[in-house]
């Protein structure tokens, strides 16, 4: 069971996947999610003359408690200028039946991946850093097992 899910989380890794910049998720072992654990990750842009789409990755449980889950971003450069900061709530179960949402993994477990910004543009190449904080009101969200981020070239076909 454990190497199943090992490859499933490597997958991505291998695939072809040319409008990918960067992704990276961070398993939470506990299977929680600390409201004083923020996720950071960073990457850089070398080709700033596009834009790009950032998305944030999450992988729970049916033990997640809630219908939805909120969390609070903030995209910076490697000054620390913040470029953008914004509360997004997205369904992680369907808000009427309970059902789950998102691509079904392995048994009750469920991934899911939100748009964050659409067609970002950056000042200059370099590095930047997305900072996703969980925004729910309970200090800690269990049934949470991954969050990730991912940067791509935005393509409009």
């Amino acid at each position: 069971m454990r190497a199943v899910i090992i490859i499933f989380l490597l997958s991505p890794l291998f695939s072809c996947d040319s409008d990918r910049l960067f992704e990276q998720n961070i398993n939470l072992e506990a299977r929680y999610w600390r409201v004083d654990e923020p996720m950071i990750f960073d990457f850089m842009v070398e080709d700033s003359s596009k834009p790009y789409n950032i998305y944030y990755n999450v992988r729970n449980s049916l033990e997640y408690p809630y219908a939805r889950l909120f969390i609070q971003y903030t995209l910076a450069d490697s000054t620390g200028l913040q470029i953008d900061k914004k509360l997004s709530s997205q369904f992680l179960f369907d808000q009427k039946t309970g059902k789950p949402l998102g691509q079904s993994g392995i048994g009750d477990v469920f991934d899911h991946q939100f748009m964050l910004i659409e067609k970002q543009l950056f000042n200059y190449p370099g590095k930047y850093q997305l900072r996703i904080e969980q925004f729910n009101r309970q200090d800690t969200l269990r049934g949470i097992l991954a969050v990730g981020a991912r940067v791509e070239r935005f393509n409009p076909e």
